[in-house]
């Protein structure tokens, strides 16, 4: 993908697309770096063009889904993958992200915002790399 040019990101659950089986950790409690409760990957982002994940929805608070609040996670700050998907960033730092507008057109702004916040380089940026997912561990598939 050249410099400049994103895709489309899209729900997984809302799509035909499918990702690896290892891959798909909805459902998931988050932690942070410290171990504390960040709540429960909720969806996946994935970039329609490469099928790749490139953010986690994770959902947290709220009762049956009324007052939950939603926050994106580049994946690039998984650091393990075990019961739990494990995160380097500390509770408050996440809790002081980039709020998502489902109103916005146009989400890249947004999308940069997160990336920058997070301190990582987009994945529509030069010289990105795709994070490889850390193997589950302690967990049968």
């Amino acid at each position: 993908m050249a410099t400049g040019e994103t895709s489309k990101l899209i729900k997984l659950s809302d799509s035909d697309q499918t990702v690896a089986p290892e891959e798909d950790i909805r459902g998931l409690n988050v932690k942070d770096k410290d171990g504390d409760d960040l709540g429960k990957v909720d969806d996946l982002l994935i970039d329609d063009g490469e099928n790749k994940i490139r953010f986690l929805e994770v959902a947290s608070g709220g009762f049956l889904g009324i007052g939950e609040e939603k926050s994106f996670i580049p994946i690039d700050a998984i650091t393990n993958i075990d019961e739990n998907v494990h995160i380097n960033q500390s509770r408050g730092h996440v809790a002081g992200a980039p709020t998502y507008n489902p109103e916005l057109v146009d989400q890249t702004d947004y999308y940069e915002d997160v990336y920058g916040y997070y301190g990582y380089s987009p994945f529509w940026g030069a010289g990105y790399m795709y994070p490889a997912l850390p193997p589950r561990s302690g967990r049968a598939l």
